[in-house]
């Protein structure tokens, strides 16, 4: 799961660190230049046997054997691209296309300091905005101090992710319990496992999950208003208002109640995932990052995965997204390039292999568990239900929501000192935006 923020602050570091740059890596794909001597100098950072890094490897024999254009793909990885982008766009060094870590403190940034293409014109001629939910655009669009849900195109995302719940299927058969589809059922379902001696709910207080828990809490009582408010500063957000109270004292409920473990404070991401792996724990609240993983090794029993039974919006967004260089010298072949990894077979290599598809034929996967993450996925989307990550907004705030809401399940203190100190971090890391 990629974080980003971005403030006055992040962009003098982020100027200074880039100024350090990575030398450039070795051409790691393409060939001789094609018959017309036309190159597509290419970067991404997605492994080769990953569902993104196959798609892109199908894309690239396609749009060779098309355009008769050749690709010159410089094999990077994400810490190259993000600390050397600054540095290299700006020279004739520059790709022609690149992916990039979409939010305002990386794309955003890039498009702030004009060092990224306005793709509007591109969108409109190939229709790629017809095929991508209006909550997958927002990571695309920018305004001009680089926030994102602007007006301006600077890139396009081909895959997306979401929270959602997993639930173990066979301790539900076991206990007698059917999977929820609304938040009361869910509810029924954390008591009668508690009941039982069980502690339903696999959760890490020490790292992201947690946090991702308080968030879908709080979307569960807001509405897309509240996410604006939220993520894009359009109104100032009520710390002590409905969203957030209820998130955070129903949290604590979840401590007091037994649905969480009361260690939980000290537990890591790995730990909580393994917990379900090993069905230590039959429901965990986590990213659609897991879903391969637990395809792999999840082996010993059923599961499923939904979106958080109750709930209109879910945590999520794109994935990383393609942008084109102010500097590119061939930007035309980029366009095409992004155009047919939109197209439906290459969308159904990355959906057939674990990934999420932003414009697939469902006919075309044929991988059942996959089938049934993006239905799940579309279903979210239909409903315009994807609404980022609960620290995106301000610097430094993923330390924040984590050293609160410690404070909150240990006792410490309580939900509206835990609302308070939250809100002063996140007025204090977005004021140069309201």
């Amino acid at each position: 799961m990629a974080r980003t923020i971005r403030t006055t602050k992040i962009l003098a570091a982020a100027a200074a660190l880039t100024a350090t740059g990575l030398a450039l890596s070795g051409c790691a794909g393409g060939g001789s230049d094609a018959e017309d001597g036309k190159t597509l100098k290419l970067w991404h950072y997605e492994g080769a046997d990953s569902a993104m890094g196959k798609a892109w490897a199908e894309a690239i024999k396609v749009f060779e054997e098309e355009t008769g254009a050749a690709v010159e793909f410089e094999e990077k990885s994400f810490e190259q691209i993000q600390k050397t982008a600054s540095q290299v766009l700006d020279t004739d060094a520059a790709p022609d296309l690149m992916e990039f870590n979409k939010g305002n403190a990386t794309a955003g940034f890039l498009a702030s300091t004009g060092l990224i293409s306005d793709i509007s014109d591109a969108v409109d001629e190939y229709g790629w905005a017809d095929k991508l939910a209006p909550s997958l655009q927002t990571t695309a669009k920018y305004t001009d101090d680089g926030v994102m849900g602007g007006d301006t195109w600077f890139g396009v995302p081909n895959y997306g992710e979401f929270v959602g719940v997993y639930y173990n299927e066979d301790a539900f058969a076991a206990a007698g319990l059917e999977i929820p589809t609304t938040y009361d059922e869910f509810v029924d379902v954390l008591d009668a496992f508690v009941a039982k001696g069980v502690t339903p709910l696999a959760e890490a207080g020490a790292e992201y999950p947690l946090g991702q828990l308080w968030y879908q809490l709080a979307l569960l009582e807001g509405d897309r208003g509240f996410v604006d408010d939220y993520q894009l500063y359009e109104n100032p957000v009520d710390w002590q208002g409905p969203e957030v109270t209820s998130a955070t004292e129903t949290l604590k409920d979840y401590i007091d109640k037994g649905y969480i473990a009361s260690d939980v404070s000290s537990v890591k991401a790995e730990d909580a995932g393994v917990s379900f792996i090993n069905g230590t724990s039959p429901i965990f609240v986590s990213g659609s990052w897991w879903f391969g993983r637990f395809v792999a090794e999840a082996t010993g029993f059923d599961w499923t995965l939904t979106a958080f039974p109750g709930a209109d919006l879910s945590l999520g967004s794109s994935g990383n997204i393609w942008v084109v260089p102010e500097n590119a010298a061939n930007k035309e072949l980029a366009y095409e390039f992004i155009d047919i990894t939109m197209r439906p077979e290459i969308q159904a290599i990355i959906g057939n292999n674990g990934g999420l598809p932003v414009a697939a034929d469902s006919a075309d996967i044929t991988d059942e568990k996959s089938a049934e993450l993006i239905e799940t996925f579309n279903g979210i989307l239909d409903q315009d239900g994807l609404s980022f990550y609960p620290d995106w907004p301000a610097p430094g705030f993923y330390d924040v929501i984590v050293q609160e809401l410690q404070g909150l399940i240990t006792g410490t203190q309580d939900a509206e000192t835990t609302n308070a100190r939250l809100g002063e971090a996140y007025d204090e890391g977005t004021a140069d935006f309201r």
